[in-house]
This record gives C-alpha cells, sequence and structure tokens, in this order.
C-alpha cells in the first residue's frame, strides 16, 4: 500500500467530511488540484508551508484509488509530487491523525508513518 498525504486544517477536514469529499484548500483551488505530498516529502512539506500552525490533519490516501485523476508532476526543487486533478472522496481517507505541534513549534510525526 503507497499512501500520499494531504495536510490541512481540522475545520477543512470536518467540512470535507460532511459533503463527502473535500474540494480542496484555497491554494489548491487556485492552482487547479489538489496537493499531496509522499511519504518522504511530507515533513518537509509540513515545515515549508505549515510551520507552527496548530489544527492540522494528516489524510492518507491510497495513491491506487485516485486512478487516472492523479498525476506525478515536477514541483520543489525538481521533484515529482501527487497531485489530484478532481476532488477528494473522504471514503477513501485510510489515515487520518491529528498533527500535534512539538515544544519547537515543529509538527511532531513521531510514530505516525509505523
Amino acid at each position: 500500500m503507497a499512501l500520499i498525504y494531504k495536510i490541512m486544517s481540522e475545520a477543512a477536514w470536518d467540512a470535507a467530511m460532511v459533503q463527502g469529499r473535500f474540494d480542496g484548500a484555497e491554494i489548491d483551488l487556485a492552482d487547479g488540484f489538489i496537493h499531496f505530498s509522499t511519504r518522504a516529502q511530507v515533513e518537509e512539506t509540513a515545515k515549508k508551508h505549515f510551520a507552527g500552525q496548530p489544527g492540522l490533519m494528516l489524510v492518507g490516501v491510497e495513491e491506487a484509488d485516485l486512478g487516472d485523476k492523479l498525476a506525478y508532476e515536477v514541483s520543489r526543487g525538481g521533484a515529482l509530487f501527487p497531485h489530484l486533478y478532481g476532488p477528494l472522496p473522504t471514503a477513501l481517507a485510510r489515515l487520518i491523525l491529528p498533527l500535534r505541534l512539538g515544544a519547537d513549534g515543529a509538527h511532531d510525526f513521531s510514530g505516525t508513518f509505523t
């Protein structure tokens, strides 16, 4: 199972659960796709885009469940990042965890991927 990850606010996830789908955060809507990160990328994504932000969720989705709407495209530093062209059905979430802030203000991923 190869999970890819979306970091979003708890409020956004709660709203998505009511609708049955996540249409994207503001940046996703502006870019025309939902930004995801691989396991190797997600901690850096948290540091770069969500540093110090409380109330976040980490949602993991099996990449194969997304079908042909998922594309890996060049992004930060030339790395390939997963992008979803369409809404994310909340029923596809395989991992839903709150992202806790450590004492240093960084998000604590310890125990997340065990």
